[in-house]
């Protein structure tokens, strides 16, 4: 799976004209992703209280349909959450079970070629959506079970590693402060990734994730964006995940419904500074953020080719 220029009979650039970046290929399940694709990965929330669409998924026919719209939007991966991660009500591993699993199961058979990624920070969760067929584990709240690496590499799966400020699950940050916040993300993150790793997850399934707005107040957020190259050069691929985030709307003053140009915007410096894979609610328009970007630094051609040549 590639977004490079196809060399045969193009007027844009040649594969080659921009470096790849660092890093490898990034393999989960039967996909495989260069390091010059940029991907998305589709936010769906089985919750009844998500912060972004307020439970509109939270009903299995509502959540397989936005399974279609994001695949058929141009999501390459699909992330299935049974617990928002802002604190509220309660939610025990049987009761994320009850709400995710059984529905990995339904996605797989409907969308047999797309990754499927749960979001959970629970070993036991992950232990059965894998024998449901997902592909990749994202764990948002940076390794608080060390169990969960140790399931994705017994079932073979990929494993999202987080900067989360080394705060519980479900924890919202009050007056934090760090040293150098992207020294701390680049010293968790990679940690976690060589751990994983050590413990037989597959390097090339292992992605690292600064965590914007966790354990971070919303400056922090912005530095860890401007800064990212210095994640990127690590090597692991790193996934963004900035989707209508409280960092968009401080810097915008803008209410959740209305951070949408915030999000592209950091989408798109993000794309160009390095990150590989973008974790989104409207995957339509980034999709279109993304394709400009690449064709901007060479490894996309355009859609069509007219202006000048007809």
């Amino acid at each position: 799976m590639s977004t490079d220029v196809e060399a045969a009979g193009s007027t844009g650039p040649p594969n080659d004209a921009l470096p790849p970046g660092p890093g490898g290929d990034l393999r989960l399940g039967s996909s495989t992703f260069r390091p010059s694709d940029l991907v998305i990965m589709a936010i769906i929330n089985r919750t009844p209280d998500s912060f972004f669409d307020r439970g509109a998924t939270y009903g299995e026919s509502e959540a397989l349909t936005a399974v279609d719209r994001a695949v058929a939007e141009g999501a390459q991966i699909i992330d299935i959450g049974g617990v928002k991660a802002a604190p509220g009500e309660d939610v025990d591993t049987a009761e994320e079970l009850r709400r995710i699993g059984g529905f990995v199961a339904l996605v797989r058979s409907r969308q047999p070629d797309i990754v499927i990624s749960v979001d959970t920070w629970r070993a036991e969760v992950g232990r059965i959506v894998a024998a449901e067929g997902a592909d990749l584990l994202n764990d948002a709240w940076g390794g608080t079970d060390p169990h969960l690496a140790e399931v994705a590499a017994e079932h073979g799966l990929g494993l999202v590693c987080t900067h989360a400020g080394h705060l519980p699950p479900r924890t919202r940050p009050h007056r934090i402060a760090y040293d150098d916040v992207v020294a701390d993300i680049i010293t968790t993150t990679t940690g976690l990734a060589e751990r994983a790793e050590a413990v037989g997850v597959r390097p090339e399934a292992i992605i690292v994730d600064p965590g914007h707005d966790f354990g971070k107040n919303s400056r922090h957020s912005l530095e860890s964006t401007r800064r990212l190259p210095e994640l990127v050069v690590t090597g692991w691929p790193v996934l963004v995940a900035l989707s209508n985030k409280d960092f968009i709307g401080e810097t915008l003053d803008a209410a959740v419904t209305d951070r949408l140009e915030g999000t592209l915007a950091a989408t798109a410096v993000s794309a160009w500074l390095g990150a590989r894979i973008f974790r989104a609610h409207q995957v339509g328009p980034t999709r279109k953020v993304l394709e400009t970007v690449a064709a901007i630094r060479g490894t996309r051609d355009l859609a069509v080719a007219r202006r000048g040549l007809t």
